[in-house]
């Protein structure tokens, strides 16, 4: 019988495979069903949240759902009806005017939407100090049940702690219904675990950065049930949504247990990162996880043809300064970007003690991110099946463009990966 491990974690039965001891997910109730409609208030009322509720949406969601749930919770609780304006942005700005609006009697916040309203409202509920539950509207990120939000910060996207939601509650129908570049995002989303773990393995392995096993251990049922149900997620068959929302679920879950975004996001996501902060003012934005398919296919290449390699590569001091970090990306983010790259960069002084670390384990290092990673080829062969953009030209980047953000978005963050493996090692990052 196959294991639902969404109810060993809710029941206190999931134990971590590192050291067996129950994980607590936090979240307290998670609930993905072919149809809520009904059930919502009991959903809520569960929670035990107080009787005065904000419900969250935005213009669209609201249309979508948001307009359902406050009807449905009106007969139990006080509802505040809180639409913000078309697509809005999860950045301080917008934060700052989303908790301005909530009334100061508010128990808790219920979200209804996805990745934007979902980090506005956990970011939101985490400076007020009350708890929140969100009503999914698509299967199109990850961070329902993560414990921290991502909001951008004077141009720059940072995760942010912040409390995890007490319920998730997911309705198959409405998923379904998404559109559908949102659901190829999901599974973007969900298919970049294995660049991801690849690159913390490396940092765990070659730099000694703590690593947690558990967010893989999850995931990886949910995760091949959802590679072999691809083909249905276009079509809406709820048995490959369900499919899709759980790996969603599983993996923010995963970021909770860890307690940091590690196991998500690594190279593919600081490349997409880099992109966002140097978009041109008023140019229109891929849906992250469109951009995610693209990033984690380049990082999946890259790291299978230097994991191909049998003598291990010579990393050379680092070339990056701070003074070039300011020139490329201004003085208040090129001093921020210097702050984590100086963290984690080869200097002279450390070369030879990395090198001789890395031929050392060079062996064990293919053999372990081998055994996790999924080939590119597999990689790509699932986003085809749901028509998903995989080339920057698609997304409409110039090749000029998505080269600087491969060469460069590992400054903009302290975290270790096969871009800083590269690069540093002269690797070519494309192909002539």
């Amino acid at each position: 019988m196959v294991r639902d491990l969404i109810e060993e974690l809710l029941l206190g039965r999931y134990r971590d495979p590192e050291g067996g001891v129950s994980i607590d997910p936090i979240v307290k109730s998670i609930v993905i069903d072919d149809d809520l409609s009904g059930r919502e208030a009991a959903l809520v009322a569960d929670l035990g949240f107080g009787d005065r509720l904000a419900v969250v949406s935005d213009a669209i969601t609201h249309g979508v759902l948001g307009r359902r749930i406050e009807r449905a919770l009106g007969g139990e609780f006080s509802v505040q009806s809180v639409v913000l304006g078309d697509e809005p942005h999860a950045d301080d700005d917008t934060l700052r005017r989303l908790v301005a609006e909530l009334a100061a009697s508010t128990d808790a916040l219920v979200a209804v939407g996805s990745g934007t309203i979902n980090d506005l409202c956990k970011a939101a509920a985490g400076k007020i100090g009350r708890p929140y539950a969100v009503f999914g509207t698509a299967p199109s990120m990850n961070g329902y049940a993560s414990a921290t939000a991502s909001i951008s910060v004077d141009g720059l996207k940072r995760s942010f702690a912040a409390g995890a939601p007490r319920g998730v509650f997911l309705d198959v129908a409405v998923l379904a219904g998404a559109p559908r570049r949102m659901i190829r995002a999901g599974l973007a989303e969900g298919l970049c675990r294995s660049t991801a773990q690849s690159d913390w393995l490396l940092a765990h392995l070659l730099v000694e950065q703590s690593y947690c096993e558990a967010p893989f251990d999850l995931l990886r049922d949910d995760e091949q049930a959802l590679v072999d149900r691809a083909s249905g997620l276009i079509a809406g068959d709820f048995e490959a949504v369900t499919s899709l929302a759980r790996v969603l679920v599983l993996s923010g879950i995963g970021m909770t247990i860890c307690g940091s975004s590690r196991s998500s996001s690594q190279g593919e996501h600081l490349i997409s990162h880099y992109i966002d902060m140097t978009r041109p003012e008023g140019e229109s934005a891929p849906y992250h996880g469109e951009q995610i398919a693209v990033t984690t296919l380049f990082m999946a290449e890259l790291q299978g043809r230097i994991l191909d390699r049998d003598e291990p590569l010579q990393v050379r001091p680092s070339s990056v300064g701070r003074d070039q970090l300011i020139a490329r990306m201004g003085t208040i983010l090129g001093e921020h970007c210097w702050n984590e790259y100086e963290a984690k960069r080869i200097t002279a002084a450390r070369v030879d003690h990395f090198n001789e670390r890395l031929r050392a384990i060079w062996g064990d290092l293919r053999q372990r991110i081998g055994a996790v990673a999924r080939p590119a080829e597999e990689l790509r062969a699932t986003l085809a099946q749901v028509g998903a953009a995989m080339h920057p030209g698609e997304l409409g980047w110039s090749d000029e463009r998505y080269r600087e953000a491969c060469i460069h978005s590992r400054e903009i963050r302290n975290r270790f990966t096969f871009l800083d493996l590269a690069v540093d090692a002269g690797v070519a990052l494309f192909h002539s």
